[in-house]
């Protein structure tokens, strides 16, 4: 499995293209900005699209998703609580001064714990609340897409509009740190980390 990290637009988030060697189709999780950058990979490896997952809804992970969704025709998948983040796009577009696209249309809702096979990858989704209400991070053998959940060092932030400190911290610690120390950590930010490096130095969890 090839998983393709992108740091795109101006928050420098990691969109990414996750798709199996030698396969014509993938899987984009939060391909929220700099869609030229995503669109050159998909042409230079002569891949399509089958869907496209988000771990939540913050501006950086949503800002031109709906571009990319329409010319794909793909279906968007999104936990429910994140549908006050996303109706109000624009809205966050203006806290920073920035223009968004519309918001793109969700198809189906993620929760805790279900089993999705796309593109001939299988993964399992992961309920963790607190960086934003829906944050949902993808389970795959062993690797997990964290969005701004869990990252090299740090944790996510919870000063944005329905952000919880205590829940992001519970979150962590009772549906991610009982993952096996090998499992590769990509989030939605800065670089990739493991379980177990976390576990042992994360100064928010040690």
């Amino acid at each position: 499995m090839i998983i393709k990290q992108f740091p795109v637009g101006p928050f420098q988030m990691n969109a990414y293209i996750i798709h199996n060697e030698k396969a014509d189709e993938c899987l984009l999780i939060d391909p929220g900005d700099d869609l030229h950058i995503l669109e050159n990979y998909l042409e230079q490896k002569k891949l399509v699209p089958q869907a496209i997952f988000n771990t939540h809804a913050h501006i950086d992970h949503v800002r031109m998703l709906s571009i990319i969704q329409k010319k794909y025709d793909l279906p968007f998948y999104l936990a429910k609580e994140e549908l006050p983040l996303l109706e109000n796009l624009q809205n966050q577009g203006a806290m920073f001064g920035i223009e968004t696209a519309e918001p793109p249309h969700v198809t189906n809702y993620l929760s805790e714990d279900e089993e999705y096979n796309v593109a001939g990858l299988s993964f399992s989704t992961i309920h963790t609340p607190g960086h934003s209400p829906g944050s949902i991070c993808f389970l795959f053998e062993k690797d997990l897409i964290a969005g701004d959940v869990l990252f090299y060092d740090s944790i996510g932030r919870t000063d944005l509009y329905m952000g919880n400190y205590e829940q992001l911290i519970d979150s962590i610690k009772t549906k991610l740190m009982v993952l096996d120390d090998s499992i590769r950590v990509h989030p939605g930010h800065g670089p990739s980390t493991t379980i177990g490096r976390e576990r042992a130095h994360n100064p928010f969890l040690v």
